[in-house]
């Protein structure tokens, strides 16, 4: 894989992580209401991260070019692995990409509250079953996987400067 690949994977991580935030301010903000569009209360969402289609390992790459084995080279080996020992043919790391955006399925909460417009018969409200604790979570996980891919970007920007700086 290039650096720029990085940056890419590291971007796809970055706009998923955005996609969660907003997907969890959402939740925050309609925690309390207690009828949508549909007439139901509002259900939390989840953001449904997949993976994206990944790149060979570098092995098969090489392969791939040379068009078959190297004489007395054994691909797909760490560096300093005695002959013999089999390696594992792992791909590389493909990233991330968000699968989709699903509705919880747990069911209401029930508070009485008679006088409001949304009670039922017997007095019971149905509200979203959002805790506050669990999104503030979730924020503070999305915000740190998002601060943490754009110090790999920074990180990889540097690396292709040093790289341009040795080529001179």
């Amino acid at each position: 894989m290039n650096l720029f690949g990085m940056i890419d994977q590291s971007g796809a991580a970055m706009q998923a992580e955005r996609m969660r935030a907003e997907v969890v301010a959402a939740n925050m903000a309609n925690a309390e209401t207690t009828r949508t569009a549909n007439g139901t209360p509002y259900r939390r969402q989840h953001v449904i991260f997949a993976t994206g289609s990944g790149d060979q390992d570098f092995g098969s790459q090489l392969t791939g070019q040379v068009g078959g084995q190297l004489p007395g080279m054994q691909l797909g080996m760490p560096l300093g692995m005695p002959p013999g020992m089999q390696s594992k043919a792992e791909t590389v790391a493909p990233g991330v990409r968000i699968g989709g955006v699903v509705e919880d399925t747990a069911p209401a909460l029930k508070r009485y509250d008679p006088s409001h417009p949304d009670a039922d018969a017997e007095g019971f409200v149905s509200y979203p079953d959002i805790n506050p604790l669990t999104e503030m979570v979730d924020l503070m996980g999305a915000t740190r996987a998002y601060g943490l891919n754009g110090s790999a970007v920074q990180a990889e920007k540097s690396m292709i400067a040093s790289a341009l700086e040795i080529a001179k």
